[in-house]
């Protein structure tokens, strides 16, 4: 019996590494798929459409907000960023994992609207550590550097909001984290209920009776 796949929210502070980490583990594992967000802001460095983002112009994005395409919306950075509701539905009836790869803000709309979601907070060592990240970058201007650290403040807080934690000071060791956390939920009773009815039944049900 196919089970039902798993939505999986990796979120945290711009610079705490959960575009990288998230990167790194789809790399690695098997019925684990990317969902990737529609934006309206331009592509960064070597960021391609349909790979890390769906680029389009505003007008294209409220156009799917008036279809209700997403599963959530939100406007950051004078830019908007929405999560594709049938992408997601479709890849975990089909019994696939769903990583989603949201900044702290869509990340309480999700755990709203899905509550079952497995929600990961990556969390960077140190406030230095973090100004260090965003610098070395490059992509971004000294005051829009100044706003993220601003607003990375107020996100740091809500970590006890998530379902697990992961400080991101060594990324190796923060992939297997994460890694873990999904292999873990795939082996959770409410991942594997409908297998485990199936083999039960091939012993004659809950309620056979043994010799």
């Amino acid at each position: 019996m196919p089970r039902k796949g798993s939505l999986i929210i990796v979120s945290g502070p711009s610079g705490a590494g959960k575009s990288a980490l998230a990167s790194a583990v789809i790399s690695r594992l098997k019925d684990l798929h990317f969902s990737v967000s529609y934006t309206t802001r331009a592509p960064r460095g070597d960021e391609r459409d349909g790979v890390e983002y769906h680029f389009v112009r505003k007008a294209e994005f409220e156009g799917l907000i008036r279809g209700n395409e997403f599963l959530e919306w939100a406007e950051v950075y004078g830019n908007y960023y929405g999560t594709a509701r049938k992408f997601i539905d479709d890849t975990l009836s089909s019994g696939k994992d769903v990583l989603l790869d949201v900044d702290v803000q869509g990340a309480r709309t999700m755990r709203r609207k899905r509550p079952d979601a497995i929600s990961i907070f990556i969390m960077p060592p140190s406030y230095q550590v973090l100004r260090r990240r965003l610098e070395n970058r490059k992509l971004d201007k000294d005051y829009v550097i100044e706003q993220r650290l601003k607003i990375a403040c107020r996100e740091i807080v809500q970590y006890k909001d998530y379902d697990y934690l992961i400080v991101n000071d060594d990324f190796d060791e923060s992939v297997k984290e994460l890694e873990a956390i999904i292999l873990g939920s795939r082996c959770q009773m409410t991942s594997r209920a409908e297998s485990a009815e199936a083999i039960v039944a091939t012993f004659g049900g809950l309620d056979a009776e043994y010799p």
